[in-house]
């Protein structure tokens, strides 16, 4: 392993500017054919190696202190570069030194720690040297049992956060400020340390990663534009299997205080980057074992950052049955001439080479056109060529356009041609187009209605071509003037056959993944601002799912969302008088005032006809109020499996219903049971990547439930999988452990369910609740039937659970430190790492813990923390700013609070308007129903939603107490507009944004 240090040296100085394209679809094509090969072949001397095995002598008691001492300096053997990857640097290698002189107390701590991993590693019986898949997977098995014993030993400790923050503390007490400003040249490599002894989950990423000639960390910076010492913390957050929600609430300190949509974008980034170095170790491997591996082609795929820089730099090295123009002139040993033609033209004579039995050199002709495509692709491929054409492209005016493709109108329906009207003769810069518009341009092409091409000015070839001849590619000595024309055609030759389609290529991969991705994340935050509307609580809902020939299907919830009453009824059918008196005894009958309309078919005449009721005051003595609610995907989940276990024996018309009155009552709760990309509050969603959407989507549905929290004692199967930790296998094996056992009395009974495992726990705890009030109704029915003595009613369930099971040492344990007295702190959003230090909170305070959330807890935090200071506070409690805050908010809050009632509520209605109503300069109050990249859709109560165009949302119009990350409003949010612009016979309504209310 002496070539670890060599190759981290090799990763500072070979510093490449950064290539901001991503591959096309033919990368993505070629690499599927690439991993196909893979699977076809074996590693290089993979029968030598077999017999080679006496390296099991290596792991003598003899030797292995040998290796310690090496290790003090280098990390050596698998276990060293599982480490060494932790801190995602190649400098961090190099840098031991000088961190053993600055930190001395941490770096021994680590090398201590990596000297007791690679003494277990040594004792078993495979050595350092064998296969390297064997290597992975004993790292991967070391890695696994260092992770228990660190995880038992954490258990005596406060808790994670602490210690993380603890040494964070350390390093801001030697001068070097981790959190609060920008990290030095040396914080770079201290902060991405954080636990030196925790070993990476993938032990393949390492290996990969540690092979590139770039930093990981450093490229992850650049494309995010995120400061290097956060990329690094987030990589080893990642890499530790922890969840978005985690991070972002309880190990905020470490990201910078990112949000989650930042912490998504780093994520899918770095999947990315640890993609590309995946496929370049395997083209490496490839290429190694057919014999052609160069060192300067070596060179050049460790340096790829990127699916279309691998693509390029491999694609004269792939087989296949035709090769390109310069292969095979170089299969006709042309080669030589080529390079004679630039190192020495003065010797070179072309018709020498003059062959008039074989193909390709029969005339001089031949040989010169062999000669220039050699040159073409020799040009095509060098690197600073590459640099230097693109860095001129840059600066100049590159642009994107369209036209209507010739065929289009004979195959394609003239309604679908009417669509694109607008790209038909379009024409923008690439830097100045909108990703909404590449989006639809790339819908036009895929549908043949669009051809779409790349425009570079003629200036930038003749610049390229003219520093190509005098100064890269210009000869070392005099050339004859019939060299140098062949020069100057393979130049041009490479620019229009090689070069432009590549740059072509990379612009629009660039535009498309970038569009992709803002459409996605755009998806992503109106799908957030739906799932967070504000709750009704506390009301008896009827819902409605509009319909003609059918009916209106009814379905009346209690405020608990148990279905009281299901019916139909035919209100468009002239059947107008019974049905309402129907309705109203209904209504008078469960007490119910709110009615809640899908917006489906017939809702327009369903809105209709309960306005003009309500206007006539027909259900008196009830207030009766309205509100027009989403049903897409309503009708998809009232025939899945869920709803039929949910609702058995319930027609699934009468489902749909029951499902629009829940969206009003929970829209959390409701709209988790339906898939995403169901809900309809997207763009261009069937134009992403399936993939990218899916996990984004999942991403936003986990973040928001955990947010939000659960009840643990009466939250179904569905909201919980979503919890952060939580998966399918492990909510059933909650809900199977509750219906088996009784209720959760505190959270560490959680350690007792099957699959929960301490990493499990740990994400998913601090977003679980136990409704303290629950508990002690539940406590006094057992105190009454059981006598005086309360600790064994409680513990009764778990007690039997613990006693049918075999004995065993981990059972014993976990049973012996599981206690079963409720702790009001598991009502609160603090995580129980943090619960001493909250415990020590309150004796600073005089609080008790049945005050928490009450007026007079709220009281002596605020009066504390004007005295003493936040800051000073976190100082005495050892523990960070952020930690803190948490608890002060979990102390601090209601039993029964929810951060969803600062959302936007539903818009209840009792009158309607109808589009000739409307005139221009009319000012209207409306709900956003859907956001795009090109502008808002409002529901001003019309039939027809309004779309407020994007260049008249300003941010002197938003509200000034919500925090936005971009000028955008989301799904649900209440608007006043003014009519700018009526088009009837197009059902168009422009609107002017005047004020979010």
């Amino acid at each position: 392993m002496s070539s670890l240090p060599r190759r981290a040296k090799v990763k500072v100085q070979t510093a490449e500017p950064k290539d901001e394209f991503s591959s096309l679809s033919e990368s993505s094509s070629a690499s599927e054919e690439d991993d196909k090969d893979d699977s076809a072949w074996e590693p290089q001397k993979k029968v030598p190696r077999n017999p080679r095995q006496p390296v099991r002598k290596e792991s003598k008691p003899k030797r292995v202190p040998r290796a310690k001492k090496n290790a003090l300096q280098i990390s050596d053997g698998p276990e060293g570069v599982a480490v060494t990857e932790v801190l995602n640097s190649s400098v961090a290698v190099t840098d031991d030194a000088l961190e053993d002189r600055k930190n001395k107390p941490v770096t021994v701590q680590t090398l201590k720690t990596a000297k007791t991993k690679r003494k277990n590693s040594a004792q078993s019986p495979s050595a350092p040297k064998t296969k390297k898949l064997k290597a992975v997977l004993k790292v991967e098995e070391t890695n696994e049992t260092s992770s228990i014993r660190s995880e038992s030993h954490s258990t005596e400790a406060p808790s994670t956060s602490t210690l993380w923050a603890g040494a964070c503390k350390k390093e801001e007490d030697e001068d070097d400020c981790v959190f609060g400003q920008p990290p030095l040249k040396t914080m770079k490599t201290e902060t991405s340390q954080g636990q030196p002894e925790r070993i990476l989950a993938n032990a393949s990423d390492t290996t990969e990663e540690m092979e590139m000639s770039w930093d990981i960390v450093q490229v992850l910076s650049e494309r995010t534009s995120i400061e290097p010492w956060v990329c690094a913390n987030i990589i080893r957050l990642f890499n530790d299997d922890n969840t978005i929600p985690f991070i972002v609430r309880y190990r905020k300190e470490l990201i910078n205080n990112l949000d989650a949509d930042y912490l998504r974008e780093v994520q899918q980034t770095l999947e990315e980057l640890r993609a590309v170095a995946k496929k370049v170790r395997s083209t490496i491997q490839k290429i190694k074992k057919e014999g052609k591996m160069s060192e300067c082609l070596l060179r050049a795929l460790l340096n790829c950052k990127s699916f279309e820089e691998l693509e390029h730099v491999s694609a004269p090295y792939k087989t296949g049955s035709k090769g390109t123009k310069a292969q095979r002139a170089r299969q006709l040993g042309l080669e030589e001439a080529a390079r004679t033609l630039l190192e020495n033209p003065g010797v070179l004579n072309l018709l020498s080479y003059v062959r008039p039995d074989v193909k390709g050199l029969s005339a001089l002709q031949d040989i010169e056109t062999g000669v220039q495509h050699i040159l073409a692709d020799m040009i095509a491929k060098d690197r600073e060529t590459l640099d230097f054409i693109r860095k001129l492209c840059q600066n100049r005016y590159i642009s994107i356009q369209s036209s209507l493709a010739k065929a289009s109108s004979k195959k394609v329906n003239e309604k679908d041609v009417d669509k694109f009207h607008l790209y038909q003769n379009f024409s923008c810069n690439i830097r100045n187009i909108q990703h909404h518009q590449i989006l639809a341009i790339n819908r036009g092409e895929n549908l043949k209605i669009l051809t779409v091409k790349v425009n570079i000015p003629d200036g930038v070839k003749n610049e390229f071509c003219r520093w190509c001849i005098q100064n890269r590619w210009r000869p070392r000595r005099f050339a004859r003037p019939e060299l140098m024309k062949i020069l100057h055609n393979s130049v041009d030759d490479s620019f229009k056959r090689l070069i432009y389609p590549l740059l072509c290529r990379e612009f629009r991969a660039k535009l498309t993944s970038d569009a992709e991705k803002e459409s996605v994340m755009m998806f992503g935050r109106n799908l957030r601002q739906l799932l967070l509307t504000s709750p009704v609580p506390g009301r008896t809902l009827m819902g409605v799912d509009p319909g003609y020939r059918h009916g209106c299907k009814l379905a009346i919830i209690s405020p608990t969302s148990q279905i009281l009453h299901t019916d139909v009824v035919y209100l468009h059918c002239g059947r107008d008088f019974q049905e309402a008196e129907k309705i109203k005894r209904l209504l008078l009958n469960f007490n119910c005032s709110t009615v809640v309309i899908g917006n489906g078919t017939a809702c327009r005449e369903t809105e209709a006809y309960f306005a003009d009721l309500i206007m006539k005051n027909y259900f008196a003595p009830l207030d009766v109020v309205y509100c027009i609610v989403s049903e897409a995907g309503a009708s998809i989940y009232s025939v899945s499996p869920e709803a039929n276990k949910e609702m058995p024996g319930l027609d699934p018309n009468l489902r749909s219903a029951v499902s629009i009155a829940r969206r009003v009552q929970d829209p959390l709760a409701e709209l988790v049971k339906i898939e995403p990309k169901h809900i309809g509050v997207g763009m261009y969603q069937h134009d992403v990547s399936p993939t990218l959407l899916k996990a984004t989507l999942d991403s936003v549905v986990e973040e928001c439930v955990s947010f939000v929290g659960v009840d643990i004692n009466i939250c179904s199967e569905v909201l919980l999988r979503h919890i952060a930790g939580l998966n399918a296998n492990r909510a059933k094996n909650i809900i199977e452990w509750r219906e088996k056992n009784g209720p959760f009395i505190n959270r560490e009974q959680l350690k007792k369910v099957k699959g929960l495992g301490p990493k499990s726990f740990q994400q998913c705890a601090g977003f679980i609740r136990i409704n303290q009030e629950y508990i002690r109704k539940l406590c006094s029915q057992q105190t009454g039937s059981a006598g005086p003595n309360l600790g064994v009613a409680m513990t009764s369930p778990a007690g039997a659970e613990v006693a049918n099971e075999k004995p065993g040492k981990k059972k014993s344990k976990t049973a012996a430190n599981v206690t079963l007295k409720p702790d009001p702190l598991d009502q609160t959003c603090i995580h129980p790492e943090s619960y001493g230090i909250a415990t020590r909170f309150l004796s600073f305070i005089g609080g008790i813990p049945c005050e928490i959330g009450k007026p007079e807890m709220q009281q002596k935090i605020k009066s504390f923390v004007e005295k003493e200071g936040i800051e000073k506070t976190a100082e005495r409690l050892q523990t960070t700013v952020h930690t803190l805050q948490i608890i002060i908010d979990g102390l601090s809050q209601p039993e029964s609070f929810d951060f969803r009632t600062d959302f936007v509520k539903p818009d209840f209605k009792r009158s309607i308007v109808s589009l000739k109503d409307l005139q221009v300069g009319t000012v209207l109050t409306g709900k956003v129903e859907n956001a795009t990249l090109f502008g808002i859709f409002v529901d001003i109560g019309v039939g027809t939603a309004g779309l407020i165009p994007i260049r008249n949302i300003t941010e002197a119009k938003l509200s000034k107490t919500k925090k936005r990350r971009s000028l955008g409003l989301g799904p649900g949010e209440r608007v006043e507009v003014q009519v700018l612009n009526i088009d009837a016979a197009r059902s168009r309504i422009t609107l002017d944004l005047l004020r979010v209310l």
